[in-house]
């Protein structure tokens, strides 16, 4: 599995911006998903997770401003994000868990929210 991340960039605090993460090798259906982020010298935290029937996770910190979605006939996993803080700053990883303790990681994309 390939997972393959877009939409970085940066922004001004309050501003939006919206992550794509396509998937090749094997279709997503059924698999749950994850976006991660890991700002400078910090540890590798979940910011939002969808099950393959839909169900939703976020951490607190993003509640009400993040809304994690997929397109099982794109292949696709989205996270928009609005009403962005400079600590959202962070490299953003998707992931795909196929179970078993086997998963996948995509290579990540940089998002900067300047205030």
């Amino acid at each position: 599995v390939q997972l393959q991340a877009s939409g970085g960039g940066s922004v001004q605090a309050g501003g939006s911006l919206r992550l794509s993460c396509a998937a090749s090798g094997r279709r997503i259906n059924g698999y749950v998903m994850a976006w991660y982020r890991r700002a400078s010298g910090e540890q590798r935290e979940l910011v939002a997770s969808i099950t393959g029937a839909g169900g939703t996770n976020y951490r607190d910190s993003v509640k009400g401003r993040f809304t994690i979605s997929r397109d099982n006939a794109k292949n696709t996993v989205s996270l928009q994000m609005n009403s962005l803080k400079p600590e959202d700053t962070a490299v953003y990883y998707c992931k795909i868990h196929i179970g078993g303790g086997v998963e996948f990681w995509g290579q990540g994309t940089l998002v900067t929210v300047s205030s």
